[in-house]
């Protein structure tokens, strides 16, 4: 049956199967990665200049985070989606084409803006970051560029629960994601200042 099926679409719609079954299963496993508490996202943060202060959507979850592995996701699962579905409601292809990459972009934009809305949530408890972010210890989450010229994100650990902070670095190099850090100073109630951990031995 499903290969009767498979036999009868066009290559087109063969490779855009493909991709968005591919896409939906790792949507499906990132979710459950997030939720209990695992990093979801891969280690393919796109090393860019994001001096994109001005467009508000690179700035909804903290600039550089637009250009994400879990965001590329997201995008091919919506315009996938879409492209099946509406496939014989809209006959014209470059129409198809152009309504189904809105929904892509809007279901990225949704998912940025849950996400810096449960930050919020939990950043917004009792703990006054100004206190006690400072010596705290982490990890790189999104590449921090070097010699504060753009802001990453870091994990850190305060009071036994791991946070999430936008992060700058005075370092030669920019830290990569997975780089040990340690807070050195709070810029502000959303921004750490970091530096990278020795994690030589002798």
């Amino acid at each position: 049956m499903i290969a009767t099926w498979w036999a009868g679409l066009s290559l087109v719609m063969r490779i855009l199967w493909s991709v968005t079954l591919a896409a939906s299963l790792i949507f499906i496993i990132q979710s459950v990665l997030t939720f209990v508490g695992a990093d979801a996202d891969s280690n393919f943060d796109v090393d860019v200049d994001t001096s994109m202060d001005g467009s508000d959507l690179s700035n909804i979850d903290g600039g550089s985070n637009l250009y994400t592995f879990r965001n590329f996701v997201n995008f091919l699962l919506g315009f996938g989606w879409s492209a099946i579905l509406l496939q014989h409601s809209i006959t014209s292809a470059p129409l198809l084409i152009f309504v189904s990459v809105l929904i892509g972009v809007a279901l990225v934009a949704a998912v940025m803006y849950m996400f810096k809305w449960l930050a919020g949530m939990q950043q917004s408890g009792n703990i006054d970051i100004t206190t006690a972010a400072k010596g705290c210890e982490g990890k790189v989450y999104l590449t921090i560029p070097a010699q504060e010229k753009g802001e990453g994100k870091v994990q850190i650990t305060i009071s036994g629960a791991v946070r999430e902070y936008n992060a700058i670095t005075d370092s030669e190099e920019p830290l990569k994601t997975g780089t040990p850090i340690r807070v050195v100073d709070v810029v502000n109630a959303n921004t750490v200042l970091v530096e990278q951990i020795n994690t030589y031995t002798i």
